[in-house]
């Protein structure tokens, strides 16, 4: 849709309620069906109570919706913070224990959110290379795809109980052995239809979502092959009665063991927020009335429901994509959307828990291991590796350090190593957090003049510079002055060139004919040529 002075943008607000009533709940209905399995699945996959994975979806619809800071954006468990979730009731001593404690560090982790959206760190995701953060998703996917292997087999859970990923890894072949024919063919087939639905889009049936087909077929298959009498009781989803499991189950007793404490109030806090801002950012650019959100407004309400949910026993949510892009796609118009994909939740498992527990493990298995393999497709090293090899390294680097240690370590050997290339390239270290840039008004047009370098380290305040441009101008940004631009720096100029001229203004870059690509992609990074 392209957007012109007579369209009519969606009203906020009660306004918004009564004029798109229709239109959002429609759309709230359809991703209802999307997050109702895929909430249930990644709650299972993060040891967490299945009926917990509801719970936060719940709030994340009913709560968090009426003071986020983005219109279409669907709020709720995501498959990316299985690995910290899971990670973290592991290491506070697993069971019903290390529930418990992982609660408390969510409860910090949702307080120091508000506070980021307080102290307006919107722009956080703009601090990380982003080679950085496409390996930490890559190998989130990675990691999914390993965890869930053994369930999609209907292998005891004793046999894999405690392992590390790289332990899991190794164990494949003894997953393999001692795997369940019959609930592995409802896997497979499950697996079959959420990599293959999307190539049936064209087609009437193809309109119906991946996650419900594959309940509409798993289920009845299930119940032919009468597993609640023919199976162990681990090959079928177990949940529980919601009023009975909504009670403040937190205990801060894990604050006692402070460094594991801490480390996972960083990582509930920045991997969630991180991902969270990511997902705005991309349902912005697909909202057909480019409206802008309030990244700042939304983490504090990502942060207020995330504590909510940590009180209540639920997981850590975020703005997720899968369900947020769904939205979009359903011609939801307003923030009312996911307000009634929250209602349609809860009323779904107040009155039809006993369909939920019909639901194989093997099947939900099935649905988070095509998201692990679309966080970790090929394609996306493919991608990289045509941004630049230094790109590329640092995303195995990333994904490498995610697997061996965690996603905290992970993250920080990426851009330790995105530093190192850089002083390798000649950036003075005077030019790691601060670009000197020099932004003039001449002739009814906008100068911006960047000086030393332009990295992905110091693009904060080269965009509070931008920012501070009005809308409407003609502004040229001059790079000659700079020894080196990065990918990163490449990509938000790119995005900024984009949006400024949504807002009716124009956008030059120039100043790289002296600098050298380091590979044939429109926005790789740029060194310049020694004279």
């Amino acid at each position: 849709m392209k957007i012109t002075a007579k369209t009519q943008v969606p009203k906020d607000g009660w306004a918004g309620l009564k004029e798109n009533f229709a239109a959002d709940a429609t759309a709230g209905f359809v991703v209802f069906l999307l997050a109702m399995p895929l909430s249930l699945g990644i709650a299972k996959a993060s040891d967490f109570p299945p009926i917990m994975g509801l719970v936060t979806a719940i709030i994340g619809g009913i709560l968090v919706s009426v003071i986020s800071g983005s219109r279409l954006t669907i709020k709720g468990p995501a498959a990316g913070l299985i690995v910290v979730v899971a990670g973290a009731v592991a290491a506070f001593g697993g069971g019903e224990t290390g529930w418990k404690f992982a609660l408390g560090a969510m409860i910090v982790a949702g307080l120091v959110q508000v506070l980021f959206g307080l102290f307006k760190f919107g722009k956080l995701v703009d601090v990380f290379p982003l080679s950085a953060i496409h390996g930490m998703l890559a190998a989130i996917g990675i990691i999914i795809i390993v965890k869930q292997i053994p369930v999609f087999l209907d292998v005891n859970p004793e046999l894999y109980k405690g392992m590390s990923t790289v332990a899991m890894i190794k164990a494949i072949p003894t997953f393999f052995a001692n795997f369940d024919p019959r609930a592995t063919l409802i896997g497979v087939y499950s697996l079959s239809i959420m990599l293959g639905w999307p190539y049936l889009k064209d087609f009437t049936l193809g309109k119906i979502p991946a996650p419900l087909m594959v309940l509409l077929v798993a289920i009845p298959s299930e119940l032919a092959m009468d597993f609640a009498h023919t199976e162990p009781p681990y090959a079928l989803l177990h949940i529980g009665n919601l009023m009975d499991s909504i009670s403040l189950h937190t205990d801060f007793s894990g604050v006692f063991q402070t460094g594991t404490f801490v480390k996972y109030v960083i990582m509930f806090a920045l991997v969630g927020s991180l991902e969270s801002l990511l997902t705005v950012k991309a349902i912005d650019l697909a909202d057909p009335y480019r409206r802008k959100s309030n990244t700042n407004k939304d983490l504090i309400a990502v942060g207020v429901g995330n504590t909510v949910s940590a009180f209540l026993g639920g997981l850590p949510m975020i703005s997720e994509v899968a369900r947020s892009s769904a939205n979009v796609n359903q011609g939801a118009k307003t923030r009312w959307a996911n307000f009634f994909h929250g209602i349609f939740l809860l009323v779904f498992v107040l009155v039809a828990t006993p369909v939920i527990e019909m639901i194989p493990n093997a099947a939900l298995a099935a649905m988070l291991i095509s998201v692990g393999i679309k966080l970790a497709h090929p394609k996306e090293f493919i991608h990289t590796f045509h941004i630049g090899k230094e790109q590329l390294a640092i995303f195995l680097v990333t994904i490498f350090f995610t697997l061996v240690e965690d996603l905290l370590i992970g993250i920080a050997a990426g851009v330790l190593l995105k530093m190192i290339l850089h002083l390798a390239k000649g950036t003075p270290i005077s030019s790691f957090f601060k670009a000197p840039t020099v932004v003039s008004f001449n002739n009814n047009q906008y100068l911006v003049e960047i000086d030393k370098a332009a990295i992905f380290s110091n693009y904060l305040g080269i965009k509070r510079k931008l920012e501070e441009i009005p809308a409407g101008f003609n502004v040229t940004i001059d790079l000659k002055n700079t020894k080196l631009v990065d990918h990163s720096v490449m990509e938000n100029l790119h995005r900024f060139q984009e949006d400024y001229k949504e807002n009716g203004g124009t956008v030059k870059i120039i100043g790289l004919e002296k600098h050298q690509p380091v590979s044939d992609h429109a926005l790789a990074a740029r060194k310049v040529i020694a004279s």
